[in-house]
């Protein structure tokens, strides 16, 4: 080789030193996304390079099934970080090799859509390649969103009736697997330039009401899974137009349910004139998240068959307060000619009234004591377990010229108490049920009005001027009877002396002598009398009553026998007879 063939040859190996080494002039693409609706992946980059002859390829890794199944046994979390980033690991994405445009579909390629997925991409030219663009880490299901469904729509008798598919639907490789977690929104409008939009939930299978007769409207769907609080895209816009709606006496209209206390009535008006029977048709309500025809599965209501009522009480059918049910009427002609209402919604606990409350008051010194008696009794279970009843007690004084206002008390026992109240005075109360979790409130129970007592000092101070009183009136009584106890005595040893004359004086002077102490047998007493007498001597005539005085002096000398007595006795009339002659 000469010197100058050697010469060309290095500046060659000069030249292509810094490419060899890894050098390069293109840049990485930045911005990497990944988009997915239901089980499309699309890749999206940018590139500001201007070099039309620029072609993208990607490569994408996973977590195969045996690294997750051996992460699961040891209980650890296994991340692309923690293994070896070789040029083995990656595999080329398909669908994203030498593509020219800044997106990719590779949806042929992802089958695992709860397995973690890393996604680069470079920019190459026939001589050169860029470095690898920053890695796209994700997991399909978490990143997807739902596409939209697809619709039929059919008008008659001024309806429309709605058929909605779920997304997916004719598809074998599904992200979405359980159907019956999407529920429809859905949008319409009159196709005109000031159309109002009205948005509702419709079921798979639906009819959309109170619509304009020969009207065109449009409309959309949109498919959510509220548990996954995810929402899909719009389906493409529909329009139709309604039919006139045939008007049918026979119908039964303005289908209501009135509810208070879990007890259920279906109520309807008739406007045939001639005899019909009505016989109501109840519905599960799960059935019409099923994707296909369940008028088949329509059932009549115990009690309220073939019935001329335009009322029925369907509570037998409410067997649980979980799900929701819909009910309408079937009215039949003596002719068999026969027609259905429009179907009425009854969700249990929504659709119920709570009723009143009954209560009973009480009061014990200043404290008030409140009994409820819960809406609909204590045997409804429903109402107890179900709403979570609290209570507002509204009491105020019950007085002409108070300007108080009601004060309330929330409860949430049935056995509560008011304190804090003034004696002596009126309150009334009234109480509410309501319930926060279904925001709903009954009327107010009627009012009971009680009296507190009044203050205790003041009953104290009349029992005590009661018993000084009373006892101030039995002293008084005390001394004015012994006042008269003494005065009688007085007056008894006055005029009526406690000694009398013996019994042996009977007779003087024509003059009875009573004695009526008895000297007993068994002691025997010797009386004697020392008698002195002052005698008048008149001339013509002495008589006994001139006696004026005579003075006795009767003394005991001892125990006598009665014998000694006579003698004696007869003695002392012997000397009285010549003291008289």
């Amino acid at each position: 080789m000469d010197v100058a063939t050697a010469g060309l040859v290095s500046c060659l190996l000069v030249a292509l030193a810094p490419r060899w080494a890894g050098q390069t002039n293109l840049k990485s693409p930045q911005d990497i996304q990944v988009y997915v609706v239901n089980t499309n992946f699309t890749l999206r980059w940018n590139y500001t390079e201007d070099d039309s002859h620029v072609m993208f390829s990607a490569q994408y890794r996973w977590l195969s099934e045996i690294q997750e199944v051996e992460a699961r046994k040891s209980n650890l979390e296994l991340r692309f970080e923690d293994f070896e980033t070789n040029e083995t690991e990656w595999k080329e994405l398909p669908g994203c090799q030498n593509v020219t445009r800044t997106e990719c579909d590779f949806s042929s390629a992802i089958t695992e859509y709860y397995v973690k997925h890393d996604v680069r991409l470079r920019a190459e030219t026939r001589k050169d390649r860029s470095p690898w663009s920053s890695i796209f880490e994700m997991i399909p299901y978490y990143i997807a969103q739902i596409g939209p469904p697809e619709i039929e729509l059919q008008s008659t008798n001024g309806v429309i009736k709605i058929k909605v598919s779920p997304p997916e639907a004719n598809q074998v490789q599904k992200m979405w697997i359980d159907d019956l977690s999407f529920k429809y929104n859905l949008v319409i409008w009159e196709n005109s330039s000031n159309a109002e939009f009205r948005k509702q939930s419709v079921f798979p299978t639906d009819t959309i009401n109170d619509l304009a007769p020969e009207t065109t409207y449009c409309l959309k769907v949109q498919a959510t899974r509220p548990l996954d609080s995810q929402e899909g895209l719009f389906s493409p816009i529909h329009c139709i137009k309604t039919t006139r709606k045939a008007k049918d006496l026979l119908c039964p209209t303005n289908v209501r349910v009135l509810a208070l206390n879990m007890i259920f009535h279906l109520h309807w008006n008739s406007q045939y004139k001639q005899r019909v029977s009505y016989t109501v048709q109840y519905l599960l309500g799960y059935l019409k998240k099923l994707h296909g025809d369940y008028s088949a599965k329509w059932l009549r209501v115990p009690g309220c068959e073939n019935i001329t009522n335009t009322k029925c009480n369907f509570s037998s059918i409410i067997t649980t307060t979980i799900g929701f049910y819909y009910l309408r009427v079937q009215a039949m002609s003596d002719y068999n000619r026969s027609c259905l209402s429009d179907e009425v919604k009854v969700d249990p606990l929504i659709t119920n009234e709570i009723g009143p409350p009954i209560v009973k008051v009480d009061i014990s010194d200043v404290l008030l004591h409140i009994q409820i008696s819960p809406p609909g009794g204590s045997e409804n279970k429903a109402l107890r377990d179900h709403y979570d009843l609290s209570y507002r007690v509204l009491y105020w004084k019950n007085s002409s010229n108070n300007e108080e206002e009601m004060k309330m008390k929330v409860i949430k026992q049935t056995i509560g108490t008011v304190s804090d109240l003034t004696r002596s005075t009126l309150y009334c109360l009234k109480v509410q049920a309501f319930s926060e979790a279904y925001n709903k409130s009954s009327h107010f129970s009627k009012d009971e009005c009680i009296r507190t007592p009044g203050d205790k000092m003041l009953p104290l101070i009349i029992l005590a001027t009661f018993v000084s009183a009373l006892i101030a009136v039995l002293v008084v009584a005390m001394l004015i009877i012994f006042v008269l106890y003494q005065a009688y005595n007085q007056i008894k040893y006055v005029f009526f002396p406690s000694c009398h004359p013996p019994s042996n004086i009977e007779d003087l002077g024509g003059q009875p002598f009573s004695s009526p102490y008895l000297l007993t047998a068994e002691e025997p007493t010797e009386n004697f009398c020392i008698i002195e007498s002052i005698i008048t001597e008149e001339t013509n005539q002495i008589d006994f009553k001139d006696y004026k005085h005579s003075k006795q002096s009767c003394r005991d000398s001892g125990n006598y026998s009665n014998d000694d007595d006579t003698s004696g006795s007869k003695v002392s009339e012997e000397v009285l007879e010549k003291e008289i002659v």
